[in-house]
């Protein structure tokens, strides 16, 4: 205000020892707005989560998942990069088996569970909103222990040969349909030694894709055995229909049998290729489709699944799009012909999973948004599982972007 000599006057300015007042006045006049803000978002159902949606950082989550010990590996690697990249996220993963991995997000003890063997029919109808996707692609590979063959030899091996040195009806490795299927050089080579035929105890995935294989390669096979994850598989000793005297060994997971396959000369196996590469197993050549005998190499695998990857279309417009794949026995006369997609299982509302809460759905789905990018995709070769085909990828994002909590997106970008 100016005075009446047309000079201003000062303008008077609050004491030191009322700035701490002011300020504490602030910080509480935010924070009552701030509250107020919040509740009515709430009310309104334009605040999603917790955390803030667009960075992990925001707080800290933990999300749990068990299944298949066929991924194990790429699951492993996964979850450690990612922890390094978002430090207040950690996801967790047990190899417990397959048949667990579908148990566990069924009875919702875990936030997601994962399969080699798919969900059946009957599975989705039993625990309704459940979906599934590829989230890597691997080989089953046919391994031995045979003393005098050395591992760089890759026996070649036919669908029915197999199948007969599980049933018994091949007992020796000296066999003569067996050694016609190798060179002279090699077949001269094969002992006068049992065959101990090494299978799971659990359920397995990896049992279900070698059933797979078996079940189309072998007439035989096709006509005795279903194709299941069962660790009732195959039939052996008394009370067998048909019975037959083969030598036998049973191992929990993939490093189970691999474990067994070493341990006794004479073993055959079937183990995730990763098990053989890494614990110097023997490694089978496999008779494919168009009678050219395979190794469970990447390029193999990937050309397997080129040929025979195929996504359907949704059989309404609100249902997820049906991921579930039948690789085995590939057309192409490159294709590795026991090659399988891995799968990850969760529910489409993920608030129906008593154990998920809403920042860990959150966290989950960008996770898992994660996983099938180029940056996730880039660590499974290494490790000897192959990428995602693009048409694979975009199916799984569009079903990632279908997952809800309480009817609202988790991933809206």
């Amino acid at each position: 205000m100016a005075s009446s000599t047309g000079v201003q006057a000062p303008i008077a300015r609050p004491g030191r020892r009322m700035w701490p007042i002011i300020a504490a006045a602030v910080i509480i006049v935010v924070a009552v707005v701030g509250v107020f803000a919040y509740v009515y978002l709430l009310r309104n159902g334009t605040s999603t989560f917790v955390c803030d949606p667009a960075k992990e950082g925001s707080c800290t989550v933990t999300v749990s998942g068990a299944g298949a010990s066929f991924p194990f590996f790429i699951w492993q690697n996964w979850t450690r990069v990612y922890g390094n990249l978002y430090p207040n996220v950690t996801v967790s993963y047990n190899s417990i088996g397959s048949t667990a991995g579908k148990k566990v997000i069924a009875n919702q003890t875990q936030d997601f569970g994962a399969s080699d063997a798919p969900l059946t029919d009957a599975e989705l109808a039993a625990s309704p909103g459940e979906v599934l996707f590829p989230e890597t692609l691997g080989g089953v590979a046919v391994t031995y222990n045979v003393v005098g063959i050395p591992i760089t030899t890759h026996l070649n091996f036919t669908g029915d040969v197999v199948a007969a040195m599980y049933n018994g009806t091949i007992a020796y490795w000296d066999n003569p349909v067996l050694a016609s299927l190798q060179s002279s050089s090699v077949a001269a080579m094969l002992p006068h030694t049992q065959i101990n035929a090494v299978h799971r105890s659990d359920g397995s995935g990896t049992t279900y894709a070698f059933k797979d294989f078996l079940a189309a390669a072998s007439p035989w096979f096709h006509s005795h055995y279903p194709v299941d994850t069962t660790a009732n598989w195959p039939c052996m000793g008394a009370g067998c229909t048909p019975s037959y005297n083969v030598q036998a060994a049973a191992a929990n997971g993939n490093s189970g049998v691999a474990s067994a396959v070493l341990a006794t000369d004479g073993s055959v196996g079937y183990v995730d290729v990763i098990y053989a590469y890494k614990n110097l197993i023997g490694t089978g050549a496999v008779q494919n489709r168009n009678n050219n005998f395979i190794q469970p190499t990447l390029q193999a695998i990937v050309y397997a699944a080129a040929n025979e990857t195929v996504i359907p279309t949704p059989v309404c417009s609100n249902c997820p799009v049906d991921l579930r794949q039948h690789i085995v026995y590939a057309r192409g006369p490159v294709s590795y012909p026991i090659s399988t997609y891995t799968y990850t299982i969760v529910y489409k509302e993920m608030s129906t999973n008593a154990h998920t809460t809403k920042n860990a759905a959150y966290a989950m789905a960008k996770f898992f948004r994660w996983i099938i990018t180029p940056q996730g995709q880039s660590y499974s070769p290494p490790l000897f599982y192959a990428e995602l085909p693009s048409n694979i990828v975009a199916a799984d994002l569009i079903l990632l972007k279908s997952l809800t909590w309480a009817g609202q997106a988790v991933i809206t970008s």
